[in-house]
């Protein structure tokens, strides 16, 4: 690996810390490390990392207790097997219980002398390749799972399948053309300045990928280049059915790096962070080797490329929460929290990491500010459509004929992206349902795929856009089954810092493992969620259930109410 920097080098985001007095930056590290080292529960071993790094047992109990990589047993070879929507799709869960048969352990225990042990987790990323897990680090996917894990068969983790179908790809230059990064980022610290790169993206249009669909150009606005300012990649992908993310980290590092060195140049912003998830450690190791190669290189630093510009990146490692996905929910873990949501006003925007103004963007958003900057801003707002402009990756699960991602312009007819792109489903089989943007998305039937791919066309037919992963379901899944699939994910994930979320998803998948018919029950259930909920992932919940009972119709009568 190229080393970090010099060795005199400023680490901004660790003074940062050091100033708000918190050292909760290294603490869900150090709990990592301790949970590898042990298959005892958090209460066990979590206060003795607390006090070694002067915090008191409290502070480590709770993200202890929390995170899914540090709640769950370690053995000595850890298994983590995805159980989340496409790998669900692709065998109706069945591949959980044989990993477990195979193994002979439980999912959420170790062996009783702690050799290995199992977990189930949402999502691993090889959607396209499902089922799959991860033992250790080394992915293994497809139908003969369980044999690769006993050892019978050897791993089999093939690469994302990328293409572009857009004639001229803004994120995918660099994976299917060669398209070299660090093009930009150069001749604008040396020659160009912020307001040019601020104007351009306000021009574009750009909003965020990451599911809110947010003005890019507006966030960073806010943040009012004020002195002391962060600018935070999220790379928490965790919508299962997408890997765009894990693509853009794996395959093409350097362009998202070069995003956010032009994003901290608009915003004044002199430190970066980027939070993968601990579910892809491929793009963990390859984003780390790109900053230690940007620093080596002279992008990032004290003086980039000999000018007073200075920004410094530290790359940091998720444990394991969908929910920390959410900006406030990561600015949370980032400060070893739990990561739960946090009311706003404040906006993270005017008081984020460590109190500090916060811009947070995800990976694929950021990819696309090279392109704007070299190409212009005006040229990326001509391509999709009239509100939603510029060009989204779409990733298609393993049960389409050709599962992948492929680049396309924002307004793309959903129906061309399942038929012509996708190949209809594989083997003959019948579409009888796809997810849309996650398990809280939405779901269409087969006869309403002919709308846009846009957030409020969307929007408009019970779905949303999220990280515009799309999950088909066939004829084999029954539609109880992918009912019951939705509440799991939610009472399993919710973060559990408002009641109506935690009580109320858990009461839900309560109902729909009984097979609890719908009623006033559930109505009530429905309004405290959609109402009362902290934050969107809760307020998502009843949206999701009723497009699937649309989209199942007859089917699932009565759950559309």
């Amino acid at each position: 690996m190229v080393p970090v920097g010099p060795a005199d080098r400023f680490d901004a985001f660790r003074a940062l810390a050091d100033r708000r007095g918190r050292p909760g930056d290294r603490l869900i590290k150090s709990l990592a490390e301790a949970r590898a080292e042990t298959a005892e529960s958090p209460e066990v071993w979590a206060p003795a990392v607390a006090a070694g790094i002067g915090l008191p047992a409290a502070a480590a109990l709770g993200p202890a207790s929390y995170y899914a990589d540090l709640v769950a047993p370690h053995g000595h070879r850890h298994v983590r097997v995805c159980a989340a929507t496409a790998c669900f799709a692709a065998q109706t869960g069945r591949h959980l219980t044989e990993v477990e048969h195979e193994l002979g352990i439980t999912a959420g225990t170790a062996s009783p002398n702690g050799a290995t042990s199992v977990q189930a987790v949402r999502c691993l990323g090889y959607c396209y390749a499902g089922p799959a897990a991860l033992d250790g680090d080394t992915p293994c996917t497809g139908p003969t799972l369980a044999g690769q894990l006993a050892g019978r068969e050897p791993p089999r983790a093939p690469e994302i399948p990328a293409a572009d179908d857009t004639g001229d790809p803004v994120l995918l230059g660099g994976v299917v053309a060669g398209e070299p990064a660090w093009q930009v980022w150069p001749r604008m610290v040396t020659a160009g300045t912020a307001d040019e790169v601020q104007l351009e993206v306000a021009a574009s249009g750009l909003r965020g990928r990451g599911g809110a669909g947010f003005r890019v150009a507006a966030k960073w606005e806010a943040a009012g280049r004020a002195p002391g300012t962060v600018v935070v990649v999220n790379g928490d992908e965790g919508d299962p059915g997408s890997y765009a993310d894990r693509l853009l980290m794996e395959a093409d590092p350097e362009r998202v790096l070069e995003g956010l060195a032009l994003a901290c140049f608009a915003c004044g912003a002199r430190q970066g962070v980027v939070l993968v998830r601990s579910e892809y450690p491929r793009a963990l190791a390859r984003m780390r080797d790109a900053v230690g190669q940007a620093y080596a290189d002279g992008h990032f630093g004290p003086a980039v490329h000999g000018t007073a510009s200075a920004v410094d990146v530290e790359v940091v490692e998720g444990a394991g929460s969908y929910v920390a996905g959410e900006e406030t929910a990561l600015i949370a873990s980032l400060e070893g929290d739990r990561g739960c949501a946090r009311p706003r006003p404040p906006y993270p925007t005017r008081r984020g990491l460590w109190g500090a103004p916060t811009v947070v963007n995800n990976v694929e958003t950021l990819a696309a500010i090279p392109w704007i900057v070299s190409r212009g801003g005006g040229a990326y707002a001509r391509r999709g459509a009239l509100n939603e402009t510029g060009t989204k990756l779409v990733c298609l699960s393993e049960r389409f004929a050709r599962p992948g991602a492929y680049e396309v312009e924002l307004g793309t007819p959903v129906r061309r992206i399942v038929t012509e792109l996708g190949g209809g489903l594989k083997d003959g089989s019948e579409l009888t349902a796809l997810q849309v943007g996650g398990p809280l998305g939405g779901f269409l039937a087969a006869d309403a795929l002919d709308v846009p791919l846009t957030t409020a066309d969307l929007a408009a037919c019970g779905a949303a856009l999220g990280h515009a992963g799309l999950v088909a379901f066939d004829q084999r899944v029954p539609p109880e089954e992918v009912l019951r699939h939705i509440w799991q994910f939610a009472a399993a994930e919710s973060c559990g810092a408002c009641s109506p979320c935690r009580v109320g998803s858990r009461r839900g998948l309560e109902l729909a493992s009984a097979g609890t018919p719908p009623g006033h029950e559930w109505e009530r259930l429905s309004h405290v969620l959609a109402e009362a909920s902290l934050c969107a992932f809760g307020r998502r919940i009843p949206p999701a259930v009723h497009s699937l009972a649309r989209a199942y119709g007859d089917r699932l009568a009565g759950w559309d109410q």
